[in-house]
């Protein structure tokens, strides 16, 4: 059987790799195309039609700067799929670009299938409208979202988290720590994890930041982590801090906390149980902060907080801006967002975590209820192997 596989970023190239692990388990005739990277390319034995370097745009403006690369990314999406003429078109998180692929695909009439469905809780709801014409089965990832997504009648299937497994294996197989240290020429201070994400505008912005807040605590070693996709030489202007990439969640899991900027990496510093603080700056303006707070739905935006933080969300506007601003009234871990994500406000919430106390305990506390509500008996990329194979064999 054929099938297609998109997805945009790091995070997407990582899940979708072991879903095609195991649909090649499945189907070991599998015909699979796919625009990703490294990682799947390593799951299908060959390369991707689009590296996801060359699709990672992030937002309206970053995306218009690009639209003549965006365009070709899509024409060949489209000419491959016309050629293919695939069983299953696998779309994984990457909406704004993902979407579009399904509508075209669907058109042609092959079953198309999403896996991380699109945050639509958060913002962009209206693209729900999409998901129902061109979306033949979703597979979530977050625990709360079939209910969400079935108050609005659409139908979709919580498969586990990937992020679960994928940190219990990596911690499972993680050298001692001596060896950590020695690899990458650390000493043994304890280490301050800085994680300013996998795109250069989310780099840029929140990296000097970060490099603000570690300099007040020299006796830690701080460390950053580099997205595997990025080049040195853009960390090398704007901290002089030692970057070491592609080890992020091994980095987390050896440091004493962490600054994170918020997305799949704050759900994988919790469940490396590193304290860490949520930094999200995009523009230091406060108007931004309240347009950004209009927007989101929620009373979070990290994941940590939205999968276990104790606020009904039924009651999410009545949470005080304040409160969620300084990291109380149920959260797990402190967000500082937009205009709040000053190397002072942040520093006040990490100063907290870095010492035994009761602000470290209340969130390795949280990071198990995080756990246990992602726990599932099998893996999700398994989950989402079957389910699309069993679908893909009644179809024909």
């Amino acid at each position: 059987m054929k099938y297609f596989f998109s997805a945009g970023e790091a995070s997407g190239d990582i899940h979708a790799s072991q879903v095609i692990k195991n649909l090649l388990q499945l189907d070991p005739g599998a015909e699979i195309e796919f625009l990703g990277g490294d990682e799947m390319a390593t799951a299908a034995g060959h390369a991707p039609l689009i590296h996801y370097n060359r699709m990672a745009f992030m937002g309206f403006i970053d995306v218009a700067r690009h639209l003549p690369k965006v365009l070709e990314n899509f024409r060949v999406a489209e000419n491959a799929i016309r050629r293919m003429r695939p069983d299953a078109v696998v779309l994984v998180d990457y909406p704004g670009f993902n979407l579009k692929i399904a509508k075209f695909a669907k058109k042609l009439g092959c079953k198309v299938y999403y896996y991380i469905a699109p945050k639509l809780w958060a913002w962009k709801e209206y693209r729900i409208k999409q998901l129902r014409k061109y979306v033949d089965g979703i597979f979530s990832i977050l625990p709360f979202e079939p209910a969400w997504f079935g108050e609005r009648n659409v139908n979709v299937t919580y498969v586990g988290n990937p992020s679960v497994e994928e940190v219990e294996r990596a911690i499972s197989a993680l050298p001692p720590r001596k060896e950590f240290l020695s690899r990458h020429g650390l000493d043994d201070r304890p280490i301050l994890a800085l994680v300013p994400g996998s795109r250069v505008g989310e780099i840029k912005a929140n990296l000097p930041v970060m490099d603000a807040v570690a300099r007040r605590h020299p006796d830690m070693q701080t460390v950053v982590a580099g997205a595997p996709s990025i080049d040195r030489s853009l960390y090398a202007g704007l901290t002089s801090f030692p970057v070491i990439q592609a080890v992020t969640l091994e980095l987390m899991a050896q440091s004493r906390a962490a600054l994170v900027t918020s997305g799949t990496a704050s759900l994988e510093c919790a469940l490396a149980d590193c304290p860490q603080v949520v930094c999200y700056r995009a523009v230091g303006w406060k108007w931004a902060h309240d347009i950004f707070l209009h927007i989101l739905k929620i009373p979070y935006c990290s994941l940590p907080n939205l999968v276990g933080g104790k606020i009904d969300r039924a009651t999410r506007a009545e949470v005080n801006r304040e409160a969620i601003r300084t990291g109380v009234r149920g959260c797990i871990v402190p967000e500082m967002l937009v205009h709040n994500c000053t190397p002072e406000n942040v520093d006040v919430q990490l100063s907290q975590l870095i010492p035994d106390g009761a602000a470290r305990s209340a969130q390795l506390d949280g990071y198990k209820r995080v756990r246990m509500l992602l726990h599932t008996p099998t893996p999700a990329a398994e989950n989402v192997a079957r389910l699309i194979y069993q679908n893909v064999k009644r179809n024909i």
